[in-house]
């Protein structure tokens, strides 16, 4: 084994640790958590090593550096998930390699993603990003749409070809009423994806917590935690 692969080997084996206590903690099987490991500015080698430890989902926030990466792991039995904000001009490349967009935020985004899944021929799932955060514009400082909009941009994104809705994702803000409380803003996101899910009964994902907080997600009912660091350690600079 290589150092780079016992390293890694090492901190999955520790959030492994830390998912199944909350699991144990929250009375919820290990099962009912999926993790899905954040690999950017890490480089293709580190994505194999993780799917050679039996990583199965992995998550990108920059086409730029993510399309490069797929295309080199295409062989490899993933399911690639976009977190990042996304611009309409990135869509047709997005749409090439991901399996699932975590940060659907406005009507023109799902109408970019509809048109290229449809050209692809493939069907794409899709998050409503909500912002926790989100102040009178309605949108949060890292993107996302205030609860307010969830409906509508739900209805419009199950109601697009070549779409499927899969649920809502958060990243616990940094200012707003739920800054530096993170399982109230998790608990806040249960809560709506129970009244999506009246209108909606398959957007049962629940995208929260990250390498710092996955523990309160799990407490609050999250079937999906995003960690980076904690698996892949601190990240290099980039520029």
């Amino acid at each position: 084994m290589t150092d780079r692969k016992t390293e890694l080997a090492a901190n999955l084996a520790k959030v492994e640790e830390r998912i199944t206590a909350a699991c144990a903690a929250a009375g919820r099987e290990r099962d009912e958590v999926t993790l899905i490991v954040v690999t950017k500015t890490y480089p293709a080698s580190d994505v194999r090593i993780l799917s050679d430890l039996g990583v199965r989902h992995v998550a990108e926030n920059r086409d730029q550096d993510a399309a490069p990466k797929a295309a080199a792991c295409a062989d490899l039995p993933l399911t690639w998930h976009f977190v990042g904000q996304l611009q309409t001009n990135k869509v047709r490349s997005v749409v090439g390699y991901v399996d699932v967009v975590q940060s659907v935020d406005r009507s023109r985004l799902v109408a970019a993603l509809s048109k290229e899944a449809v050209r692809a021929e493939r069907e794409l799932g899709c998050l409503v990003q909500v912002a926790l955060d989100a102040g009178a514009s309605g949108r949060g400082e890292r993107g996302g749409v205030a609860p307010g909009g969830i409906e509508e941009l739900a209805g419009l994104i199950a109601g697009s070809p070549g779409l499927r809705l899969d649920g809502l994702m958060t990243v616990a803000p940094l200012t707003g009423e739920y800054a530096g409380r993170e399982q109230a803003a998790f608990e806040r996101l249960m809560d709506l994806s129970t009244d999506l899910r009246r209108a909606h009964p398959a957007a049962t994902m629940v995208s929260a917590g990250m390498s710092a907080d996955l523990e309160q997600a799990v407490a609050a009912g999250a079937t999906h935690v995003r960690v980076g660091t904690a698996v892949l350690g601190v990240r290099p600079r980039l520029g």
